[in-house]
């Protein structure tokens, strides 16, 4: 069964967004697009929270998060106790993000990105498995427990 993926950005986001969500309707991947979909000034963090809800709802396996450096929608992301959200400007972060940290949403930063790389970045996300093991632990002690 394919895996269900949460989209979604600010006004850096749209010919990213449709880039990648035409690739992985073709590779049979379930998208859904929270927005925004036009280039019109708007606040990240309407849509991160969309993106961020669906992934910690267990609606949506993972996610994609695209603004122009990527901080904002990360770190908005990161606010929902199941959402691990990693920003990623190159595929070797990508795979480190997915091994290590089990990150479930990928922050893409599309001024400092090109369309292809973005594009290699998600499949990169979307191929590699978490490792577990020692990196278990670790992702265990994430979530704040004050």
């Amino acid at each position: 069964m394919a895996k269900k993926i949460a989209i979604g950005g600010d006004h850096a986001s749209p010919e990213y967004k449709e880039a990648i969500v035409e690739q992985l309707k073709a590779q049979g991947y379930e998208v859904e697009d929270f927005g925004t979909y036009t280039t019109d000034s708007c606040d990240y963090p309407d849509y991160a929270h969309k993106v961020a809800k669906a992934v910690n709802d267990g609606e949506f396996e993972l996610g994609i998060l695209i603004c122009g450096s990527a901080n904002g929608v990360a770190m908005t992301a990161n606010k929902y106790p199941n959402v691990r959200a990693g920003l990623a400007w190159n595929s070797e972060i990508v795979g480190l993000i997915r091994q290590h940290n089990d990150a479930n949403i990928l922050c893409v930063p599309a001024r400092f990105t090109s369309k292809p790389q973005a594009i290699g970045m998600v499949e990169t996300f979307l191929s590699t498995e978490f490792e577990g093991g020692r990196h278990q632990n670790r992702v265990n002690k994430i979530p704040l427990s004050c």
